[in-house]
């Protein structure tokens, strides 16, 4: 049977989660329970404390001030211990439990996942899950312990541990070159089918990293008639079945390149790259496997060629 202070610590996480979303339907739907016991919760919790936490009408609830309070409190207090649990978690020396990671799709299927046999060799008590996905995450509301993103952390409240700089160039596969001919300067792609990746946090194309003569910086917005959207492996199809030119990492292409089923073009521009990171939020103690998997990575990027 379970303690009447376990029943009470799960009654407060169910309490936080309905304050949050602003719904008992959905804090139940997110808890997999039903809404009729998470009502039921809320009014046993409401009678212990003698005062109304939740305004209810028949389209959402929303906090009174008491509840407004209660819920700052509760949300500190969770937090410590959380905080708690990640101390001694930390300190263990067989790391253990599960590991959620979220990354996105060509930094997982052409980095991540191929090192992910290894690591779990090394640490086979470690449950590994792993979301493909470049969106924006809520560490604390969606439970993911580590993101892999490109390009510099856009919250200054997460850790960022740099992986590398990975080059870029321009590819396109011998048949559409034969058919075609090659660009021999960036004025030339106007004449060319180029792949457009669409940005899907900003709707946008991404530009194209170029270097001119003198070694400068350039990037260009390439309009071409395709148009890949959401997800960049597209492109990287589109153009390796002789669909066009594209740009894309070096250690995506290498492999293709020496197959022979694509050719690097437009090299004297070449020597471009974009940064990828590591990123966690700030807490001052880590978990064993958090910590373990931060290491594996930096160590293997460090090794890279």
């Amino acid at each position: 049977m379970r303690s009447f202070e376990s029943v009470k610590l799960n009654s407060i996480e169910l309490f936080c989660k309905a304050a949050e979303l602003g719904s008992f339907s959905a804090a139940a739907e997110q808890l997999g329970l039903t809404p009729a016991s998470v009502s039921r919760s809320i009014a046993r919790m409401e009678e212990r404390l003698g005062v109304r936490l939740f305004t209810r009408s028949t389209r959402n609830v929303r906090l009174t001030s008491e509840g407004n309070c209660y819920w700052q409190e509760c949300q500190r207090a969770l937090e410590q211990i959380a905080e708690a649990e990640r101390a001694i978690t930390g300190n263990q020396k067989i790391p253990s439990g599960v590991l959620r990671i979220t990354v996105g799709t060509l930094y997982a299927n052409y980095r991540l996942l191929p090192l992910l046999p290894s690591f779990q060799a090394a640490y086979p008590q470690i449950e590994l899950e792993v979301s493909l996905s470049s969106r924006n995450v809520d560490f604390a509301d969606e439970g993911f312990d580590l993101a892999i993103r490109l390009g510099e952390p856009p919250d200054s409240r997460l850790v960022a541990h740099k992986l590398e700089d990975a080059s870029v160039g321009v590819f396109a596969a011998p048949a559409y070159l034969a058919q075609h001919g090659e660009p021999k300067t960036l004025a030339e792609l106007q004449q060319h089918d180029c792949l457009e990746f669409i940005l899907p946090s900003t709707g946008k194309p991404m530009p194209w990293l170029f270097k001119d003569a003198q070694g400068k910086a350039i990037e260009q917005l390439i309009r071409g008639r395709m148009r890949v959207l959401d997800d960049a492996q597209g492109c990287i199809s589109w153009g390796r079945a002789g669909g066009g030119i594209f740009q894309t990492y070096h250690f995506i292409a290498n492999e293709m390149l020496q197959k022979g089923e694509l050719v690097e073009i437009l090299q004297p521009y070449a020597g471009r790259s974009r940064v990828f990171h590591i990123l966690y939020p700030q807490n001052r103690h880590l978990s064993a496997r958090v910590r373990r998997f931060v290491d594996f990575m930096t160590n293997q990027c460090q090794h890279r060629e």
